[in-house]
């Protein structure tokens, strides 16, 4: 297979990932939760669209279990993980904010100056 065709296949499923995380998002908190059960490692760990929106979606439902790939996503993507941190902070939930500041902790001296900066802000 060539790369272009590869590139493009993991495009395609990107975006299919991506999608039916939106469409669950249709059915409410016990459905996502439901369905998060389902959801491999594999698939979590794909695409970084995907795994942003699913962190978006563990932070609006408040779904304690996937606070653990939120961890993951703000140490490992700290480029896109900026927004996270903001989502973090402005649902004023006790441990939301906490585990943002947690992350923060441990990530901000591997982090871009002007990063740490915004985040730090938004923190503190």
């Amino acid at each position: 297979m060539s790369r272009s065709f590869c590139a493009l296949t993991a495009a395609i499923t990107g975006a299919v990932q991506l999608s039916t995380l939106i469409f669950l998002t249709s059915f409410g908190l016990n459905f996502i939760c439901l369905a998060a059960q389902q959801l491999s490692e594999t698939w979590k760990a794909g695409d970084l669209m995907v795994r942003h929106r699913w962190c978006e979606l563990v932070i609006k439902h408040k779904y304690e279990p996937g606070y653990r790939d939120i961890e993951r996503f703000l140490r490992e993507d700290q480029a896109m993980g900026v927004y996270l941190y903001g989502e973090l902070m402005v649902n004023e939930d006790a441990k939301q904010q906490e585990l943002a500041r947690k992350c923060f902790a441990a990530a901000q001296e591997h982090m871009d100056a002007s990063s740490a900066k915004v985040v730090a802000e938004m923190l503190f």
